[in-house]
Parts: C-alpha cells; structure tokens; sequence
C-alpha cells in the first residue's frame, strides 16, 4: 500500500527497491522483497518470502532461505548462511517501568553486524542493539531455536547447540563450545575456549 518498488520481473513476484545494488549473479527467489538503498552482493542469493530491510548490506556469496528476515540497517557478511525462518535485527527486550505497573518501550537504536563465514540456525533470532551493535563474529555456528539477545558479542569460531539463550551485553570469547539449551544470564563475560 504506498511502497515505492520497482517490479523486477513480468510475473510480479519479486519486488526490489529503486535504490538498492544488486551484485553479480544474484539469485532472488519469489516473493522477496529487497528495500532501498539496500546491498547485495556478488552470487547471493535470497529465499521465497524473504525480507531484507532498507540500508541492509549482504555480503557475497552469502544464502538467505527461505523467511529469512534481516531488518534495517543490519550488515551481513561474506558466505553467511542463515536458515529458514532466521530474523536478524529484531527489536532488543527493552522495556522501562512505569508508577502505575506498566511499561515504556525503550527505543531499539543499534543494528546486527554479523561477520563473514557465520551460520545461523531456522527460527534464531538476533536482537539489534540499544545502541551500538550486536555483533556475531567471523566463523561463528548458532543452532536452531537460538535467542541472542542485544548488545551481544559472540567471539569467533564459536558453536551453539539448538534452545540456547544468550541475555543482553553478554560476551562470549572465540572457540566456545556451548550445548544445547544453556543459558547466559546478562552482563558478563565468558573466556576464550570454555566449553
């Protein structure tokens, strides 16, 4: 209703922005959607029904299945996979209470950065940062059925096993091997190489 998109093809299935780049040999499946300004890169290639928000970078190489969401602003690096049902940038749990029992949403500034060579489980999801950013580091394997919550940063090559939960300004090192179902509770920092 009011979107400004360009239909890419005759059949009316895939609708890419004016503004946005797409590389080399992209792929889009149908009925994805690519916003403006949004960047897509060389041999990418994105899922039916997939959303990549306004100002989205994706790198090369990189696969989007199917109901894939990646909201604004969020960067995706080089050969990332990030399976179906996978929403990167969604708004961090950030709620102020109130005198009377209730809450203000407290606004959801920062972005998701995710680095080159990452994998990302179905139905993950990756808070955007308060502000600043969420950052999942180069090589770094998420399960399915995984919350990372905002302002998150995951060290590289680390693995996580499916149910996992990660709470807020949590930092994990590189070479973590986390099984399933383990939770972190916010604000602290675990080393290099813990199992």
């Amino acid at each position: 209703a009011g979107a400004d998109y360009r239909i890419l093809n005759h059949y009316r299935q895939r609708l890419v922005a004016p503004s946005a780049r797409l590389g080399r040999d992209v792929r889009i499946a149908a009925y994805a959607v690519i916003g403006e300004r949004a960047v897509v890169g060389d041999g990418a290639m994105i899922g039916a029904r997939a959303a990549v928000g306004d100002d989205v970078t994706i790198g090369p190489g990189s696969l989007l299945y199917p109901n894939v969401t990646v909201r604004e602003r969020c960067t995706i690096g080089a050969r990332v996979i990030l399976q179906p049902g996978a929403v990167i940038g969604s708004d961090g749990f950030g709620f102020a209470p109130r005198k009377d029992g209730s809450y203000d949403k407290i606004p959801q500034m920062g972005i998701v950065v995710i680095e080159d060579d990452v994998e990302i489980g179905a139905c993950t999801t990756i808070d955007r940062a308060t502000l600043g950013e969420t950052r999942i580091k180069k090589g770094v394997k998420l399960d399915n059925l995984i919350q990372v919550a905002h302002n998150v940063v995951i060290g590289e090559n680390t693995v996580m096993a499916a149910q996992s939960g990660i709470s807020g300004s949590t930092k994990l090192g590189k070479n973590i091997m986390v099984a399933g179902q383990v939770g972190f509770t916010g604000h602290i920092e675990i080393a290099d190489g813990v199992k």
